[in-house]
């Protein structure tokens, strides 16, 4: 998976007070939202909702926006008067790498015993087969 680093901005709106707790936008992902208490707790709860929304919008096969710098001018639909209190930070995100589908023939005896090993490591049939290929490639390569 490959890591991208996201602009969050944590703010409180015009009037509020510290008992009113602070809001989360990402500038490159209109739509995504969340809250907490306090600015820390916003930026911990923002982590989560942003991974959701890009891990969403990768499995609808959607395009992910670049990411804008932390100096990069906010978008229109942003206002710096609807944001007069702000925290600032740069979330990393792991991007989930396209997967591709296959078919593969294999003797049910090695399937059953794929399928509990997956099952005792907590992981789908797939994540089981991936991480054995990802092993097998770098001792075939150390060896190489």
């Amino acid at each position: 998976m490959a890591v991208k680093f996201y602009r969050a901005i944590a703010y409180q709106a015009p009037g509020d007070g510290p008992a009113d707790g602070w809001d989360v936008v990402f500038p490159d992902f209109p739509g995504c939202v969340t809250q907490g208490d306090s600015a820390q707790q916003a930026m911990e709860h923002a982590i989560e909702a942003l991974s959701l929304h890009v891990d969403g919008m990768v499995a609808e096969g959607m395009a992910l926006p670049p990411p804008s710098p932390m100096n990069a001018p906010l978008p229109e639909w942003l206002s710096e008067s609807d944001m007069p209190t702000q925290v600032h930070g740069l979330l990393p995100i792991e991007v989930p790498a396209a997967t591709a589908r296959l078919t593969v023939t294999i003797e049910h005896a090695l399937l059953q015993r794929l399928d509990a090993a997956a099952k005792r490591e907590g992981a789908t049939r797939s994540a089981y087969l991936a991480q054995a290929v990802q092993e097998k490639l770098r001792r075939s390569h150390e060896v190489a």
